[in-house]
């Protein structure tokens, strides 16, 4: 089992080295740049404790101004691709209990991450494949208002995929495979 240090670490530099680096992201290289992402590894790989650290991030971004993001990380847990879909459900279920919708939204990230009716080694999952299964909380106002600063926001998700594609799987696993 690896330390908790080294598991941020290797996150950091998927987000700087894939996330920033290919830009797929393109709200992500400010937030780094100013330090504003909160890191937290959850090493328990039961869904009940995995949804307590989950609104603990809630929480924190609720109590700290300073954090714009944080991604909770889960080194023993959601493996399966299927099993991590279903934690994605829970926690956005969380969310709407809580009384966070309209607030936070989660980004999901995966090593084995598929889009829907997508073949498992499309070169574009890797726009959502990480080092390990985690839970990116975004601040939904903060998203309006970078969205409102950039044009045409609607092509991200097209552009991600052509770049993807035009890199290829082979490209992205060595890059994503160097971060750990």
């Amino acid at each position: 089992m690896l330390p908790s240090e080294t598991i941020i670490e290797q996150t950091k530099k998927w987000i700087t080295d894939v996330v920033v680096g290919c830009n797929f992201c393109p709200f992500a290289a400010k937030e780094v740049k100013h330090n504003t992402i909160h890191y937290e590894v959850e090493e328990s790989n039961n869904i009940d404790k995995s949804l307590q650290a989950f609104n603990n991030e809630c929480i924190r971004l609720d109590e700290d101004e300073n954090i714009e993001t944080s991604f909770l990380i889960f080194p023993n847990a959601f493996y399966k691709f299927e099993d991590y879909l279903y934690i994605v459900s829970l926690a956005e279920q969380l969310i709407v209990d809580e009384g966070y919708e309209g607030i936070y939204q989660v980004a999901s990230f995966h090593p084995d991450y598929c889009f829907a009716d997508s073949d498992i080694n499309d070169a574009a999952n890797y726009t959502n494949r990480s080092v390990y299964p985690m839970l990116h909380l975004l601040r939904e106002e903060s998203i309006e208002q970078a969205l409102l600063n950039y044009p045409n926001p609607e092509n991200i998700p097209e552009r991600n995929i052509n770049f993807a594609k035009e890199k290829g799987s082979a490209y992205f696993k060595m890059l994503r495979d160097a971060c750990m």
